[in-house]
């Protein structure tokens, strides 16, 4: 027989819902914002009213109106009721409208977007187990994913990631060839291109869109002449390495140890592999708070699947834990593992021969 439920309880959870229910729903206004560029131009400074900002952004006054509403109800925007006017805080400005800030989160909204775009296929892939593969989901998921990891890039990448290397910038710095594998739309390659100007830079991944945006982005920020982009799978890219980078593509990988293997092949006798992974701890219990619930959802509907449509199909996941990715990566040869460095959001691991 079933209980009653305990009615201070239910109204808790009920209480619950409504905050959750108005943050999905404001979520797919922060995508529509930032699409028209709503953030941006009130990022321009100054408190506006609906029609000034309509006027500004090239939109319809009634439609900004409510647009703008629904952001001060959710604390995104700030409302003057006596003079009926709307603003950005610098804290707003820089979560919503600043794209090299590192506190910009607009690109986040936009990954979690493609969980509700392809949530039939995920369900198919429930029922057959066959998984679906990162390139079967839209195209909001790979733009999405270049600008939430981005800033986290911009933040600590160059400044702090690296240095925690055991003598990686300084061959950076005198010339070394290094390799992003999984590099997407190749944010982290062209930052460590501007940075390391003397060394040269290979990005590969095996989604052919990916890398066409990829070598656009090394000729807008003017280095074509260090950096390449290339379509391999991270089993069989060519090449030697004194650097090998995987950053937040790991667990996404049906056949992660042989990545690994493939990996150690590929560097040089003194070589480093540098993995970036999304940050969690070792057990389920810990990783039940606010960033594991993101990356438990991002990995149900987006990781997992991709792993268990590739040849082995482990599906790590994006919660695995550094115990159990030390297993994976110790059983591609690796000798030498440590955690480097950490954000809340990731965890930089370093691996040697």
């Amino acid at each position: 027989m079933s209980q009653s439920p305990d009615q201070d309880k239910l109204n808790t959870l009920l209480g619950r819902m409504v905050g959750d229910l108005g943050a999905v729903a404001t979520g797919a206004l922060v995508v529509l914002g930032d699409r028209l560029g709503l953030f941006k131009a009130m990022q321009e400074g100054g408190k506006l009213t609906a029609a000034e900002l309509a006027a500004r952004s090239g939109t319809h006054e009634r439609y900004v109106r409510e647009w703008l509403s629904a952001q001060a109800a959710a604390g995104y925007v700030e409302y003057d009721a006596g003079a009926d006017r709307f603003h950005l805080t610098p804290e707003q400005a820089l979560v919503f409208a600043d794209e090299d800030s590192p506190a910009f989160m607009a690109g986040a909204f936009e990954v979690l977007s493609s969980l509700w775009i392809d949530e039939p296929k995920v369900s198919e892939a429930f029922r057959t187990g066959k998984g679906l593969g990162w390139h079967d989901h839209s195209a909001c998921l790979f733009r999405g994913t270049e600008r939430f990891f981005r800033p986290g890039y911009n933040a600590n990448l160059i400044g702090s990631w690296l240095p925690a290397l055991d003598g990686v910038v300084a061959k950076l710095e005198n010339g070394a060839r290094v390799a992003d594998v999984g590099c997407g739309h190749g944010a982290s390659t062209v930052l460590m291109a501007k940075a390391f100007p003397k060394s040269h830079f290979t990005g590969f991944d095996y989604h052919a869109p990916s890398v066409d945006r990829a070598r656009k982005a090394a000729e807008e920020a003017g280095v074509s002449g260090n950096t390449k982009f290339e379509i391999a799978q991270a089993k069989t890219y060519p090449g030697t390495y004194d650097l090998v980078a995987f950053f937040d593509c790991l667990h996404d990988m049906g056949d992660p140890s042989g990545a690994a293997t493939h990996v150690k092949e590929s560097l040089s006798p003194d070589g480093t592999w540098m993995i970036v992974e999304p940050f969690a701890h070792d057990h389920l219990s810990a990783n039940l708070n606010p960033v594991g619930r993101v990356y438990y959802a991002a990995s149900t509907m987006i990781c997992t699947p991709a792993s268990l449509s590739q040849e082995v199909g482990l599906g790590l996941g994006a919660q695995a834990g550094e115990f159990r990715l030390r297993q994976v990566i110790t059983a591609g040869g690796f000798t030498r593992f440590r955690r480097a460095a950490e954000t809340p959001f990731n965890m930089v691991l370093e691996a040697r021969p």
